[in-house]
């Protein structure tokens, strides 16, 4: 008997775990730990998404997924021992806690690590010297070069699962929680397909829209792959079937995703610390007035019309279109002087799709400390890429009430009057756009 510890990969389709459980002698024990450190760490959209997808899970397993709660250090040794087993199977994890979580599990049961959540895994693509890519394009070269593995042939019937009540001495299996504060995405692996399978029908359309967010065609599938309801391999294999632009920028994205994976895997501390580090002495804005300008930035109440929509749409559907992220982190960072992290821990709180590599270092890449950084003197005017990304003034609209009178383009730069109940912009761009420039300067 062997057990199958669950974690980053909520699916049993394009699987390996399942493949290395199966070379093993007899059936296997799924199980899921509620580990508070993790869980504390989540908003509730992620929590929520995840606690869906677990039950999703255990639909496939036939209702045999042992949940449990506790530390995993403790938890999976005893599930190990209650089975008279060392041999744990997991995907490998590559995030600052994961990989502390696994040294301390390791110690105690033999860790099998068998695939990961990534297309490639973090510190496969290196330089010809063996040192790691700091910036994104020489990265992607290379990523393609090295190519990623077929997605594995597996299913919930390539194990046998065992019932949890059938063993004695295992933790208490618990019920799976819910949480209030949800979103109305669905989740787990069949989600994911139908939700992947859709999109491909218009993907060939992506690179021309996918800086839309009037439009809303990008894919939204950083959710299912964040908690691995799909797996990278699989959405590589169906555009490598393709031959249009669309599916070569998505695929583009996908090596983001990897760099990233890799840059956090490399340089750990850059998930609360900037990556270049000559850029701690910046000078940041804090005190009351700051909290004030961000409280303002969170509620949508900048009088921004599509800041202000972007963080509507935030609070409100649990996620943001990726060029209004850009737009919304800009202004933080530029206009208002605050620093990334205020702006990215309210992003991991709000978002069902957080993601710690790929949520800390696109921050870092807007506010000019990152890899592949923004230039300093390139701060973004919310008033132009409005009019540039939401040409017709829908997304704006959509999500603030306030201005659906204003027509078209004129939802941006309201010159025909702001209406009495939107609020007055809460500070000059032109001004603070040459305030950020002085300060990196002065650097």
């Amino acid at each position: 008997m062997t057990v199958v510890w669950f974690r980053r990969d909520l699916r049993t389709s394009d699987l390996p775990t399942l493949d290395a459980a199966a070379d093993s002698d007899g059936p296997a024990l799924g199980l899921f730990v509620l580990d508070d450190t993790l869980l504390k760490a989540s908003g509730g959209p992620r929590r929520d998404f995840l606690y869906r997808s677990l039950d999703a899970l255990d639909e496939q397993l036939g209702g045999r997924l042992l949940v449990v709660k506790g530390d995993p250090e403790t938890v999976v040794p005893k599930v190990a021992q209650a089975l008279d087993t060392d041999e744990v199977h997991i995907s490998a994890d590559y995030g600052p806690y994961g990989r502390e979580r696994d040294e301390r599990v390791g110690k105690k049961v033999s860790l099998v690590a068998t695939g990961s959540p990534y297309a490639v895994a973090p510190g496969r693509v290196t330089k010809d010297d063996g040192g790691a890519y700091k910036v994104f394009t020489p990265y992607f070269r290379q990523w393609m070069e090295h190519g990623w593995r077929g997605p594995a042939d597996t299913s919930a019937k390539t194990v046998k699962w065992l019932d949890p009540a059938d063993v004695s001495g295992l933790p208490k299996r618990v019920k799976i929680p819910t949480e209030k504060d949800a979103s109305d995405v669905p989740a787990g692996e069949k989600a994911a397909s139908e939700a992947w399978s859709e999109f491909l029908e218009h993907v060939a359309s992506y690179d021309d829209e996918r800086n839309r967010p009037d439009l809303d065609t990008t894919s939204r599938m950083s959710v299912y792959l964040k908690y691995g309801n799909i797996h990278p391999r699989t959405m590589l294999r169906d555009l490598g079937k393709l031959r249009n632009e669309g599916a070569a920028s998505y695929r583009r994205q996908i090596a983001w995703r990897d760099f990233y994976g890799d840059i956090l895997f490399q340089r750990p501390d850059s998930a609360r610390e900037n990556y270049v580090k000559k850029f701690d002495g910046i000078e940041l804005d804090t005190g009351k007035h700051a909290e004030d300008l961000f409280d303002a930035w969170k509620e949508g109440r900048t009088g921004f019309p599509i800041v202000d929509a972007g963080m509507r749409q935030l609070n409100s559907e649990k996620w943001m279109h990726n060029r209004v992220r850009m737009i919304v982190a800009s202004f933080l960072v530029k206009d208002l002087h605050l620093p990334w992290w205020w702006g990215a821990r309210y992003f991991m709180n709000r978002l069902v799709d957080g993601d710690l590599a790929s949520n800390q270092h696109g921050w870092q890449w807007t506010a000019g400390t990152g890899t592949d950084a923004s230039p300093y003197f390139r701060v973004f005017n919310p008033i132009t890429q409005g009019e540039k990304f939401d040409p017709t003034g829908d997304y704006v609209r959509r999500w603030v009430p306030e201005l659906r009178g204003e027509e078209g383009k004129a939802v941006h730069t309201l010159k025909f009057g702001r209406p009495k109940e939107y609020p007055d912009a809460i500070v000059d761009h032109k001004h603070e756009r040459e305030v950020a420039i002085a300060r990196f300067k002065s650097l």
